[in-house]
């Protein structure tokens, strides 16, 4: 549908949504991008979505378009409940770790596997306790029982203090530490599987991952080697001391044509090792 005439110089767009079985309808965007990712959404549920737009000087929007239904298979990240030594918001995507469990209170794990490569999971960091070295922030690929951090075979991780781990070995390079507004970032993709026998990718092979992970102004970049192939991965973090508070969500992708080419970043960019 044609949303305005071809003259008309569009300042913004203004995006609202709600579900099929809802009446009122509320605001998801406002502003100049023309394409929009809408977070938080109940899977296998119909929403209807409308956009309209404002020209160029002008304070009144054009009139609404033709409603469009969609829906989302992805399951929303959430976090584990009944964890001991950490409370959870009504939606499960906000833990805090509380103060009621002894020193030790484990991993929190993701409900389920719901990172797969390709997406951004952010964490992102609303309140920040003491911190300690064995603290973790990352993903793995199963959940075990009994462990008291991410600082392990089959994870990925960076701890409080900036360090990162992969396998349950520290690397060299390191992120800045983690705060209160921090948000730390981690990009997966596939770039090696050999070899495979039979098409099953859990047979004998040896599974490369290329991980990304952000926090602050500095990122670093590595290869993660399994030795099953994976399709999708839990999160988790872990905190020694109480009054931790995060959410982990997946944020809208970044405008990459905007982005400078990797070749070109600086030293405080991506850093590259094999692990």
């Amino acid at each position: 549908m044609t949303l305005v005439d071809d003259d008309f110089a569009v300042q913004d767009y203004r995006l609202q949504y709600r579900r099929s079985t809802a009446s009122q309808y509320e605001d998801a965007y406002i502003g100049k991008d023309s394409d929009f990712l809408v977070l938080h959404l109940d899977p296998h549920t119909d929403y209807l979505f409308r956009v309209c737009a404002r020209g160029e000087g002008r304070t009144e929007w054009s009139p609404w378009s033709v409603p469009q239904t969609g829906y989302t298979t992805l399951a929303p990240h959430e976090w584990r409940p009944g964890s001991e030594g950490y409370i959870l918001s009504s939606r499960r995507n906000i833990a805090m770790r509380s103060d009621s469990s002894p020193s030790r209170a484990g991993v929190l794990y993701s409900n389920a596997a719901t990172y797969f490569c390709g997406q951004t999971l952010t964490y992102k960091i609303m309140a920040a306790g003491q911190m300690d070295k064995r603290d973790s922030l990352g993903v793995c690929v199963g959940c075990e029982s009994g462990e008291e951090s991410l600082q392990r075979d089959k994870a990925v991780c960076i701890s409080t203090n900036g360090a990162v781990f992969v396998n349950g070995k520290e690397m060299t390079n390191q992120l800045p530490a983690v705060c209160a507004g921090s948000a730390v970032t981690f990009d997966m993709e596939v770039v090696g599987l050999f070899p495979v026998s039979n098409n099953n990718v859990s047979d004998g092979a040896s599974f490369k991952l290329r991980v990304t992970i952000g926090s602050g102004n500095r990122e670093v970049v590595f290869d993660w080697l399994l030795d099953q192939g994976v399709d999708c991965l839990f999160f988790g973090c872990s905190f020694v001391h109480p009054g931790w508070k995060g959410r982990a969500g997946k944020p809208a992708p970044p405008n990459r044509s905007q982005q400078e080419p990797q070749h070109l970043r600086s030293e405080q960019g991506k850093r590259r090792g094999t692990w």
